[in-house]
């Protein structure tokens, strides 16, 4: 088992190393003639990249001093976002590559003047060749020629790092810049349109779903979904406002926060939770532990949300007027012996009662079709945050977003209010889901 793990991380970082790499090569290598600055500041900016981002991961579960955390959390995982789409939208130049040189080289083999990414050497080398050599000075139409393809020359040390010709060398030039600097600006505009829509705080999306069991005087009865709110360095205080408004203002009579409230300790992250004792609904709110509060110290984080007036469902179930509410622990908790326990949320219930179960992971759906609950609310995907993440989600979630059924079980999850890691969502926009059940008695 031992060997297997280490073979895997090998495989890992050699993934990470070579792909870095890769990065580097048609960011600044590619990109330059020769050796010098900008080969150097590319390895400063890709290395430190990464070690900041190390050095977030590392300071928010080794529990460093708080202003520590949040000075290496913005930087490093703004890097991790970053790196992603620098080398997405790069593997998508390899496809403009080839076609924008072979249109150069048509434009060359055409005798049109092809673009240079120094076009102030090109003229230079236009214009004073021929009165080097004592003659006169050329006429416009020569000049344009030596302008769009002047004549094979022996490379000179430092030309570059192929062996081409002068004219060749420059096409490439022109061609890696082209790639690299709107592959850079791609990215660096996927990630602060994607961090804004995060920041911003989440949108509401409605949801209708019938219920068989549901009596005609629930028919119409508002559930708000919040999950993945993730307070953390970066998430702090300004952001559980946005979202405690958000929920306040669509009037829900119950409101079910499923899970990964938080990253961090209540003594680093109480404040920042505190605008939670505001919300506000008929029927109360309703709280379950998701994965990353057992890394986050469970226990203490349950009684927090507590004393902030929620009321946490441990394996637990509450019988409302119209319908049962139950709450199941995340499977992470089995580690520390506090895992779901199905049989005594649901065991000895009266199943002629509709049920709504509150689990934070939607593998948890087998067991609530075992259990005849009638609808399950779920979070943990976040929609997949980052495209192409969303394809990661659906190889280990029966359901990465949306309401799907499963036999006589209706599942529902929430992309998250929230971000784990960089605060910053693409194709995967954040809600605050209002689920308004609707009875086929009415």
């Amino acid at each position: 088992m031992v060997i297997v793990f280490v073979l895997v991380a090998l495989l890992v970082l050699s993934v990470l190393v070579t792909g870095n790499w890769w990065v580097w090569r048609r960011l600044f290598r590619d990109t330059t003639r020769a050796p010098g600055a900008v080969r150097r500041a590319g390895v400063v900016v890709i290395a430190g990249g990464w070690a900041l981002t190390v050095g977030a991961l590392v300071a928010e579960r080794a529990g460093a001093p708080f202003l520590l955390q949040r000075l290496l959390a913005w930087p490093g995982f703004l890097w991790l976002a970053l790196s992603l789409y620098l080398l997405l939208f790069l593997l998508a130049g390899e496809l403009v590559r080839p076609l924008l040189r072979r249109l150069l080289d048509r434009r060359a083999g055409a005798g049109e003047p092809v673009p240079s990414p120094e076009p102030d050497t090109a003229a230079a080398t236009a214009t004073a060749g021929p009165r080097a050599h004592g003659g006169p000075s050329a006429a416009p139409g020569r000049t344009a020629a030596l302008t769009a393809d002047p004549p094979p020359a022996a490379p000179t040390p430092g030309a570059g790092d192929s062996g081409g010709s002068r004219p060749d060398l420059t096409r490439r030039l022109f061609v890696s810049r082209v790639v690299a600097g709107t592959a850079a600006a791609a990215a660096v505009g996927t990630v602060g349109y994607g961090t804004h829509s995060v920041l911003r705080g989440p949108g509401v999306k409605r949801v209708t779903v019938p219920l068989a069991k549901l009596p005609r005087a629930a028919h119409g009865y508002r559930i708000a979904v919040v999950s993945d709110i993730h307070l953390s360095p970066v998430l702090g205080r300004g952001f559980a406002q946005k979202v405690v408004d958000t929920i306040n203002g669509t009037q829900p009579d119950l409101i079910a926060v499923v899970g990964d409230l938080v990253d961090g300790s209540v003594h680093d992250l109480g404040p920042a939770a505190a605008p939670l004792a505001q919300l506000r609904a008929r029927d109360g709110s309703f709280f379950v532990t998701g994965n990353h509060e057992y890394f986050s110290g469970a226990g203490q984080w349950v009684q927090e949300v507590r004393r902030l007036g929620l009321r946490p469902l441990e394996n637990a179930r509450t019988e409302l007027p119209h319908f049962d509410l139950a709450g199941v622990n995340d499977v992470a908790g089995e580690d520390e012996g506090q895992g779901p326990d199905f049989a005594r949320a649901l065991g000895d219930r009266d199943r002629a009662r509709a049920c709504v179960l509150l689990a934070h992971q939607p593998v948890q759906i087998h067991d609530a079709v075992d259990h005849g609950v009638d609808l399950q609310l779920s979070g943990h995907t976040h929609g997949g945050q980052l495209w192409p993440g969303s394809l990661v989600a659906e190889l280990a979630n029966p359901t990465v977003a949306g309401l799907e059924r499963y036999g006589d079980t209706q599942l529902y999850v929430s992309r998250g209010a929230g971000a784990w890691g960089p605060p910053t969502r693409v194709g995967a926009p954040s809600d605050i889901t209002v689920i308004q059940l609707a009875s086929r008695q009415a």
